[in-house]
């Protein structure tokens, strides 16, 4: 028998242990929702002992058990999807599929690095003729790393793939799973889960393309990581979150010229959405922290007290608001399309031809975001509107020092200083959009008593006056240029 080659479409979902599998009938075509069918599967994944084949997202597995035992060589698709390779299952690794590897392996030998077992439970999804359109399964999952980085794991996932149905059907499908309150999957695969840590251990590159995609790729498992904080509503998680939202989108438009330039922007638009969403929540959070510290700096006495807990009183409910808000959104359709987005672009990057080269590309960029760095300090000098002008120039000086990081490994100490000067503004300038978004918190709030006004109103008075200095330390520092 043959190779077969296949074409999967398929999202993965994080599950709890011990809740239900959820029901799909009614949901678009689907019909009828069939009793479980259980089996059990053992796979070895091999690879490289540097891990080439997973850094590339391609998968090389000898499986036993189920409907597709054997030999798999599983690749980065078109559009989200993922091209299978299938042959019969022997105890020797096909050499056939050891040859087709070698696009990504160079010929250095393969070895066993992971042994997965799964429980795996499969529904089918039929429509109203009994044709199957999709299958639903409920994978619970024993994974270890082979060799000598051990590492142990056991997790619960759902799958939904797509059979004889649309194409739109996954997009139905996810969306109302989405609703039911199941969360997208961390991680892009089960082999992904138990490589993390190694997989966002990178080392340093030589030309422009790699060292861009190997801190895209870090920023990516952190996004997961996080991802997951918030959910569980970890301390920090928000910001950490936004974070790593930020910093790919830094290195995606300023290093645009490196990735094919529509799908480039249309992945660092919905960052900025995503970002957008986390705002509300982690601006909450700063506020919060702000005006108790400062409010605490006041002498203690029954009228402070009463303010404190009348802002405490207000900031939680705002807080709690958000929070639901924020759940809502990273449960949508759109918030689980990027983060597939994002795991078929460090999978299957679309780099141009300029990523190929090594240092001149990322010194242009450095400059570029240099030059918009000092375009926004100068309008900021004559603007009218100190706190939006100053906050254009905290953006431009965040963007420039996420690039310079991305751009470290190949360019070492010549972009430190630089780094280290812009990471300065950044942070002074961040106090600064922090202060006079609390301080507007005050001005714009309706208090219920004028006991509370007046304390809030000197409040506000000190931290206006914060923001004054630090402006001036700000406009007396001098800056080094671009490497």
């Amino acid at each position: 028998m043959g190779a077969t080659t296949v074409i999967e479409r398929e999202r993965k979902f994080d599950f709890d242990d011990g809740r239900p599998v959820p029901r799909l009938t009614g949901v678009g075509p689907v019909a009828a929702q069939a009793d479980a069918r259980e089996s059990h599967l053992d796979t070895i994944y091999y690879d490289t002992p540097d891990l080439r084949l997973a850094r590339a997202g391609v998968t090389l597995r000898r499986r036993t058990g189920g409907d597709d035992e054997g030999w798999h060589l599983k690749r980065p698709g078109a559009a989200g999807a993922r091209e299978e390779t299938q042959l019969p299952l022997g105890d020797r690794m096909p050499p056939e599929l050891a040859e087709a590897a070698r696009e990504w392996t160079g010929g250095a030998d393969l070895v066993e690095v992971a042994h997965l077992r799964v429980d795996r439970f499969t529904h089918d999804l039929t429509d109203d003729d009994g044709r199957r359109l999709a299958l639903l399964t409920d994978d619970h999952v024993r994974g270890a790393r082979a060799g000598d980085q051990a590492h142990l794991d056991s997790w619960r996932e759902l799958e939904v793939e797509l059979d004889a149905g649309d194409p739109g059907l996954l997009d139905t499908l996810t969306a109302a799973l989405l609703a039911g309150g199941v969360r997208p999957a961390h991680w892009p695969s089960k082999l992904r889960r138990l490589l993390a840590a190694e997989l966002a251990a990178e080392g340093k590159h030589g030309n422009a393309g790699e060292a861009v995609m190997s801190y895209l790729r870090d920023q990516v498992d952190a996004l997961r990581v996080h991802d997951a904080g918030v959910r569980r509503g970890d301390p920090d998680s928000v910001h950490q979150l936004r974070v790593a939202m930020r910093r790919l989108r830094s290195a995606l438009r300023g290093y645009r010229r490196l990735f094919v330039r529509e799908r480039a922007r249309w992945l660092a638009d919905e960052l900025k959405w995503a970002g957008q969403v986390l705002s509300p929540a982690r601006d909450g959070e700063v506020r919060r922290e702000i005006l108790l510290d400062a409010l605490a700096e006041f002498p203690p006495g029954p009228q402070i007290e009463h303010a404190r807990r009348s802002l405490l009183s207000g900031l939680d409910e705002v807080a709690a608001r958000d929070r639901e808000t924020l759940l809502a959104r990273l449960n949508t359709e759109r918030y689980a399309r990027l983060l597939g987005a994002l795991d078929e672009w460090v999978a299957d990057p679309p780099l141009t031809m300029s990523a190929e080269s090594g240092r001149r590309e990322l010194r242009t960029a450095l400059r570029q975001a240099d030059e918009r760095l000092s375009a926004a300090v100068a309008a900021a000098r004559e603007a009218p509107d100190p706190d939006t002008a100053l906050h254009e120039v905290r953006k431009k000086a965040k963007a420039a020092r996420y690039m310079a990081d991305a751009a470290r490994p190949v360019l070492g100490n010549r972009v430190r200083r630089w780094r280290r000067a812009v990471k300065a503004a950044q942070r002074e300038l961040g106090e600064y959009h922090d202060l006079a978004g609390a301080a507007r918190l005050l001005h714009d709030g309706s208090w219920d008593s004028v006991s509370d006004a007046f304390v809030f109103g000197r409040l506000h008075e000190r931290l206006r006056a914060r923001c004054t200095a630090l402006r001036a330390d700000f406009e007396r520092r001098e800056r080094p240029a671009a490497p």
